[in-house]
């Protein structure tokens, strides 16, 4: 095995588990059930890029970008789906979740009775 042939054999690895990151994203979207704070346009474009690094790729016949934006793109392909299937109602699931593990509110003590209203221990005279 020559050095080109290592260095693509590292850049191959390299890029699959640089392809995995967005699963850390996939993972606090879960955990939040919420994808509001994910840039679907930013996504979007990164999957472009990958399409067009893929496409290099292929006209080059270099099989460690083709494997490596194949990865990149399957992966931020799965984050988008993901992102919009919280999209769609994760605010609402997000919501009910913080909802759920708000701590119970305590109880508001009764004002007092003000001077000019009578009470029970006032009586009215005339």
């Amino acid at each position: 095995m020559n050095t080109v042939d290592v260095l693509a054999t590292c850049a191959t690895i390299a890029g699959v588990l640089m392809a995995m990151s967005p699963f850390l994203q996939v993972r606090r979207m879960r955990r939040t059930r919420s994808s509001n704070d994910v840039s679907l346009l930013y996504l979007s474009m990164l999957a472009g890029g990958f399409i067009v690094w893929l496409a290099y790729g292929l006209s080059l016949g270099n099989w460690a970008m083709i494997i490596s934006n194949i990865a990149s793109l399957v992966f931020m392909v799965i984050t988008i789906l993901v992102a919009l299937t919280y999209r769609r109602g994760g605010a609402k699931r997000a919501a009910a979740g913080e909802a759920a593990l708000a701590p119970a509110a305590a109880p508001v003590p009764p004002l007092p009775a003000s001077v000019d209203e009578p009470t029970a221990a006032t009586t009215i005279t005339e």
